[in-house]
Parts: structure tokens; sequence; C-alpha cells
């Protein structure tokens, strides 16, 4: 995934991170807010950690050039 692409979809992640744990915190739910602003903080990391899938020619031990 190009860097653009992941820098816009940590802001979003962070934006929405943020206002649901306000939203918790205004409810009252205190325990959740700081759920819910760890998931954010987690799928962040994740996304940036953790490489794309690249598919080889094969997969499965099965050519994707074969004829069925």
């Amino acid at each position: 995934m190009p860097v653009k692409i992941k820098l816009a979809l940590s802001f979003v992640v962070v934006l929405v991170a943020a206002m649901a744990c306000y939203f918790q915190h205004i409810a009252g739910h205190d325990r959740i807010q700081y759920v819910v602003a760890f998931l954010g903080f987690f799928m962040i990391f994740a996304m940036w950690l953790f490489p794309e899938v690249k598919r080889d020619e094969t997969a499965g031990g099965i050519s994707r050039d074969a004829p069925r």
C-alpha cells in the first residue's frame, strides 16, 4: 500500500477512534473508552508494521497460468 494511502487511513482511524473515545467518555463508559483508544492505536500500528501480502506465481502448488 502506498505511503500516502497509509497516512490518510491512519488519519481517518485517529479521528474515528478519538470521536468514539470522546463519546464513550460522555456516556460514562470509562473502561470502554480506553479499549477504543487502544484498538485505534493497535490498528494503526499493525497497518504500518505488517507488510502487504505479495502473491507469487504459484499459490498452494498450483500454477496460475496452468490450463484448466
